[in-house]
């Protein structure tokens, strides 16, 4: 862990070997806020954001800051082990999951699902809709149990034992990022209106008790309880596609952790803006890019990291760079024999594993955040354009 001096008495503990100056930069100026209590944590996958550093984790008092929890609220993964053995899988069957997975998960940028009607309800009467007009509660409605697009992805995966697991990687979809993007305005004016310096008005925050605070909370809550539920529902009908190919097995695990969130502790809001709980024992995902591996991981509760680990590999190039400099014949190679959408592979060339961190470094700069439990291989990725 490297001690960096953000300046205004201010730190940066920085966990990542891989990091250009831009982000050090922005973290920098992250946690030199006036809301920002102790340092800020920078995680191994860290890199230059919006708003605010994606990687990093905060403590704020009597206030927070929206850019911090980012755009997709409750952003987060999923992973279920099951009993059941890679080999017994063939590749004709696992064609038929990919081809169930198509039509019962809608996956890309504003895709609707018109089949989760009943499991929506249900999250609907369990937690009370926001202030939402009419356009808004629909698009929640049909987005819930969608997968999305960009690093979103569902995947079948074998352990070091050869036991198949279950993973998706989503958010709160379109809804969520509407709210970010809503109060992401109201804290700009809300510092304009109060004569509030800020470094950038990306960093704008809301002050506790104040009506605006109060609504993005709110909203903020919500979202991540809607990105939490559509995932266990993405991924009840992906383990319905594994039995409908025919095999009958029982589930022994499942763990459902955010990444982009923020949770309460008195005074005072712990953000996590792609990190993980790593408290200790607590268990978490830990994913690559989509041809790399997966880690279930422990957490060791380190007391400097806020109790956080990495959410993921982290970019190393940015969308347009990749886009433009990345071969999609070395891509298509680097995804071995796996089966995937290789048919889309120059619309995902910005998702290709060079444009992310080796996950193996991430997890080497990690060891004493997290302890590895297991190591996933997928052998089917499914991704949204």
């Amino acid at each position: 862990m490297q001690i960096i001096n953000a300046g205004a008495g201010k730190q940066v503990k920085n966990w990542a070997s891989l990091i250009d100056g831009n982000t050090i930069e922005q973290a920098k100026m992250t946690a030199r806020s006036p809301v920002v209590e102790g340092h800020l944590a920078l995680m191994p996958d860290a890199h230059f954001g919006m708003g605010a550093t994606v990687g990093s984790v905060l403590i704020t008092r009597n206030a927070i800051i929206p850019a911090a929890v980012g755009v997709d609220i409750g952003c987060g993964m999923i992973a279920v082990q099951t009993a059941l053995e890679r080999g017994a899988l063939s590749q004709e069957q696992a064609k038929r999951v990919l081809g169930r997975w198509r039509e019962t998960i809608p996956a890309g940028v504003g895709k609707a699902n018109e089949n989760t009607a009943r499991e929506w309800q249900s999250f609907a009467e369990s937690l009370d809709l926001p202030k939402f007009d009419a356009k808004m509660q629909e698009r929640a409605a049909l987005q819930f149990g969608t997968l999305g697009s960009g690093n979103h992805f569902a995947e079948v995966s074998q352990d070091e034992a050869g036991i198949v697991w279950l993973i998706v990687h989503s958010g709160s979809r379109g809804v969520g990022n509407a709210l970010a993007m809503s109060h992401f305005k109201v804290a700009k004016g809300y510092c304009r209106q109060h004569s509030i310096q800020v470094e950038h008005p990306d960093l704008s925050f809301l002050v506790a008790d104040s009506p605006e605070f109060d609504a993005y909370i709110t909203d903020m809550l919500w979202a991540q309880a809607y990105a939490f539920h559509q995932r266990e529902s993405m991924m009840h009908r992906m383990l319905e596609s594994l039995r409908e190919v025919g095999f009958a097995f029982s589930e022994q695990r499942w763990i459902n952790c955010h990444h982009n969130y923020s949770e309460q502790y008195g005074p005072t809001w712990l953000t996590r803006k792609g990190a993980i709980n790593a408290d200790n024992l607590v268990s978490g995902v830990i994913p690559g890019s989509m041809g790399a591996a997966t880690f279930i991981v422990v957490g060791l509760g380190n007391e400097e990291s806020y109790g956080s680990a990495p959410h993921g590999a982290g970019r190393l190039l940015a969308r347009g760079i990749a886009k433009r400099t990345l071969n999609v014949e070395v891509f298509k190679a680097s995804m071995g024999d796996r089966l995937w959408d290789d048919y889309n592979a120059v619309s995902l060339l910005d998702e290709a594993p060079m444009a992310y961190k080796p996950i193996e470094v991430v997890m080497e700069d990690a060891k004493d955040l997290v302890r590895a439990e297991h190591k996933l291989s997928q052998f089917i990725n499914y991704k949204g354009l």
